[in-house]
């Protein structure tokens, strides 16, 4: 059955399908595959209610970091309609009083002068040490980042900043479920993924070599292969 089973990948902050597109590739042989817009909505229900509306009745679903927050959301909305789940590199944690101080910093800054201020400040996060001076990543992050724009990385945002603690609902998740992280994944470190993992009833925890947080771009064989198996 699940050979067809349409799958929904969320994308995280300054994130396009770019991000997933490796995945989508491989994953959509005998699959509809759909990646959602994370940028389309200033809220985590608006985005959560967008997918919901184009997706089917049943899907796999699974979002990195900022995309993880919205399949928490989309969860919470349409248990029943999601037939299983994969976690990238997210959290099921609310922003620290520090964190939140940093994005409002990083809004403002964007707002003042443009997207190209703020990505060297988020780069060293996004990628693995290894993987900060690759410039083909570092060119599909710029990209993406340029794609999104000020805007759109405003709404992501304001939608980041007023999420939930979702640590509460991890235990009444009661479907096929793995938990993805980069090695090297300094945002949404290994902990992160192994308290959701440990919560989560018979979740499988991942570990993605040669990763950080955008272990699909860094690393795309081996997420796209656990995917296949989390998919089958």
């Amino acid at each position: 059955m699940n050979g067809h089973l349409p799958l929904i990948l969320i994308p995280g902050l300054l994130n396009t399908a770019r991000l997933w597109a490796d995945q989508a590739a491989v994953l959509g042989r005998g699959r509809p595959v759909t990646v959602a817009d994370s940028a389309a909505a200033d809220t985590l229900g608006g985005l959560a209610e967008g997918v919901l509306r184009g997706a089917p009745e049943r899907f796999a679903l699974a979002g990195l970091s900022m995309g993880g927050y919205v399949a928490f959301e989309i969860l919470r909305r349409a248990p029943l309609r999601v037939d299983r789940l994969c976690l990238v590199d997210t959290t099921a944690r609310p922003d620290t009083a520090d964190q939140s101080a940093r994005r409002r910093m990083l809004m403002d800054l964007a707002t003042r002068e443009g997207i190209a201020a703020v990505l060297p400040m988020l780069l060293p996060g996004f990628l693995a040490p290894g993987h900060k001076d690759d410039p083909r990543l570092v060119g599909i992050v710029t990209e993406m980042a340029n794609t999104v724009g000020v805007e759109g990385f405003v709404r992501q945002q304001l939608a980041i900043l007023a999420r939930p603690d979702s640590r509460a609902d991890l235990a009444g998740i009661g479907i096929p479920t793995m938990v993805m992280v980069g090695a090297d994944d300094q945002i949404t470190p290994k902990d992160r993924a192994e308290e959701m993992a440990e919560a989560i009833p018979e979740a499988e925890l991942v570990v993605i070599p040669d990763a950080g947080h955008f272990a699909p771009l860094e690393n795309p064989k081996a997420v796209t292969a656990a995917m296949q198996r989390w998919l089958d």
